[in-house]
């Protein structure tokens, strides 16, 4: 029997209408578009705005356009893997709320939180139940209103974060394309560097952390820098080195959008021409989950069945990790 893989077979994306651009953020808070591009690549974001408006709002209707574009019916999903670390609430699962939204009402579903690498790990995951060979569909969701935890006075975090949500699809393969290899680590040591002070268990919401603004993402820059510079660089040339794969094997390199230099750090561990790396930073900043969906949402019309890809990003926590896989369709 051949061994089943679990390959994407469908791709899907949505950004917000509104764009918050460089120029926008001079009026808000003390930078200007030299200084935020040339140290980071961005140029705009995306920003969910509304009344009422959650993660879930930005995944329902990328849901809704992959069960489309894929030709299928929501009661077909059978587990949504929901990677956000803005989830509609603390409980229920913001899975459970898509789920709702979209009407897979046959599916299963829970939130995984790895900060900016939670997509790599929901692929990870997900790719695990088809392989088993028990479930057959599986959704995986990298989605976050990262707007929803910025300080839009604190300048080393507001112009780096923007809206937005890829998704894919799993289902099960034979002939050898799908999710061929994975490498997830994390290191809970690096979690005072990047990390939300108060809203779970340790700092419970009061008007002290209110008024401290302590419910936002806070970041210590230059030590998150040197981390993910060598981290997310080092796991994507060690998934390529563990299957035998060099630059010239790789189709396409498939970075986490956190920041232009970190991505340059990755091309130049991995080797792959900058020509066949995707980019996308510049125009939705960094949606932490959405960012490596977002780029296969992006380039899906150029990619061949059979073209290896390699996917790396690197996370608050510190989490990080990267794929191999060939894509199938």
């Amino acid at each position: 029997m051949s061994k089943i893989h679990a390959a994407i077979t469908a791709v899907n994306g949505y950004v917000p209408d509104y764009v918050l651009t460089n120029k926008e953020l001079e009026t808000m808070v003390d930078t200007n578009d030299e200084w935020i591009t040339t140290r980071t690549g961005i140029k705009e974001r995306r920003i969910l705005k509304g009344e009422g408006l959650a993660t879930s709002d930005l995944a329902a209707p990328a849901v809704k356009g992959l069960l489309k574009k894929r030709g299928i019916s929501a009661e077909e999903i059978e587990v949504i893997v929901f990677c956000t670390s803005t989830p509609d609430m603390p409980f229920p699962a913001t899975a459970n709320i898509l789920a709702d939204k979209v009407g897979a009402i046959n599916a299963w579903g829970y939130d995984l939180n790895a900060a900016c690498s939670g997509f790599i790990f929901g692929l990870a995951t997900g790719a695990s139940f088809i392989e088993s060979g028990r479930y057959k569909k599986v959704l995986v969701v990298g989605a976050d209103k990262m707007s929803s935890i910025v300080n839009y006075e604190d300048r080393a975090t507001c112009i780096i974060f923007g809206d937005g949500c890829g998704v894919v699809l799993l289902e099960p393969d034979t002939e050898g394309n799908g999710i061929i290899d994975s490498i997830c680590k994390s290191d809970g040591s690096g979690r005072e560097f990047l990390h939300q002070k108060a809203g779970g268990s340790l700092k419970p919401a009061s008007h002290e952390t209110v008024d401290n603004k302590e419910h936002f993402a806070y970041q210590e820059g230059k030590t998150v820098f040197k981390f993910a510079v060598t981290n997310m660089a080092d796991v994507a040339a060690e998934v390529m080195e563990r299957n035998n794969l060099t630059a010239d094997d790789i189709q396409w390199l498939v970075p986490h959008q956190a920041n232009k230099r970190i991505i340059d750090a990755t091309i130049a561990r991995t080797g792959v021409p900058p020509e066949r790396v995707m980019v996308n930073i510049e125009r939705y900043g960094n949606t932490t989950n959405g960012t490596i969906p977002l780029c296969l949402w992006e380039w899906e019309s150029k990619l061949k069945k059979g073209d290896n890809l390699i996917l790396a990003a690197f996370g608050g926590g510190f989490t990080w990790g990267s794929i191999y896989l060939k894509w199938a369709y």
